[in-house]
């Protein structure tokens, strides 16, 4: 991508819901260079440490660190980046679930299931 464009890129499970919201994509190089930043904190021991708690940070369910991904709170893709503060380990299904949800609206889509925003 060449510079911003306006986009209505949304995950599959948003559309028709509360929480359909128009957004700016990053930019492919930004996305490249927080993909190097995640590879590069993944490796550190603080996100060890955080695997080893064995728990999803949004569902809460307990996991083998295996089993945990790292999942971007503003996503990569919305002008995110891969930081301590911004990082959270959470299970396969919270994250493909999410996308590239921001934090309110993941709780607004899990709220349209009928869910509690941190139960899945």
């Amino acid at each position: 991508m060449n510079g911003p464009a306006i986009s209505d890129a949304k995950a599959p499970e948003a559309r028709g819901t509360a929480v359909e919201e128009y957004y700016t994509p990053a930019s492919d190089e930004h996305i490249a260079r927080e993909r190097h930043q995640a590879r590069d904190l993944r490796q550190s021991q603080w996100w060890k440490r955080q695997l080893a708690e064995g728990r999803c940070h949004y569902c809460r369910q307990e996991l083998s660190p295996r089993e945990l991904t790292m999942d971007h709170v503003v996503p990569v893709a919305r002008g995110g980046y891969s930081r301590r503060g911004n990082v959270v380990p959470c299970c396969k299904d919270c994250n493909n679930q999410k996308q590239s949800m921001l934090p309110v609206e993941w709780t607004q889509y899990l709220e349209g299931l009928g869910k509690p925003a941190d139960s899945e």
